[in-house]
């Protein structure tokens, strides 16, 4: 087992805790830190520290934002609705450049397995948002059983108020990710989906 002087134990420590990120790439961002000259390093961590401090949820959507509410809020058609997991399925969405109405994040998705229900989501911020100018609510949760079984949940509640629930076309394979699909399929999947 390797012996790391205390701070670069603590930074490679620190590496580890972001998603998908090991041991031994831990060890390669830490030394990589260290090579990097002083201004480097201060840039690299005021960039982590502002990010931090300026990006906020929009209060309407949930979406990442420096403004509130969120640009696509205040520009978008507010007629379509496209509820989503969280913020990054957001961005794989706008990469497609299809999209022209508006979102709403719920912040995941019904688990009882993990004890996450509707409670625990923006369910009450999408419904408050439901008014007679709402067409349709697109609802965009990954294809896994916790993500169909939100948006069967989300019918539900929204189809006796008279507005179209669709969901994404089949095309984004069962138990992926929307924010790692590819932009062809992710796009496909939009122009096709199917009302639930």
């Amino acid at each position: 087992m390797k012996e790391y002087i205390s701070p670069i134990a603590r930074l490679i420590n620190q590496f580890t805790k972001l998603p998908s990120v090991g041991a031994k790439t831990a060890e390669r961002y830490a030394y990589k830190i260290l090579d990097m000259n002083d201004a480097q390093v201060e840039e690299f961590a005021k960039t982590l520290i502002d990010t931090k401090k300026n990006v906020k949820l929009c209060s309407v959507c949930g979406n990442f934002t420096e403004t509130d509410p969120c640009k696509i809020c205040q520009i978008r058609d507010k007629s379509i609705i496209c509820v989503v997991k969280d913020a990054r399925d957001v961005l794989a969405l706008e990469k497609i450049n299809e999209f022209k109405g508006v979102y709403h994040c719920l912040g995941g998705v019904l688990n009882p397995m993990d004890n996450i229900g509707p409670n625990d989501l923006r369910i009450k911020q999408l419904l408050n948002r439901l008014d007679a100018k709402v067409k349709e609510v697109i609802v965009a949760t990954n294809p896994t059983v916790e993500g169909e079984a939100t948006a069967l949940y989300l019918a539900k509640l929204i189809k006796p108020l008279g507005i179209r629930v669709s969901c994404l076309a089949q095309g984004i394979s069962l138990g992926s990710e929307i924010e790692y699909t590819d932009h062809a399929t992710l796009s496909q999947a939009l122009e096709n989906r199917r009302e639930i």
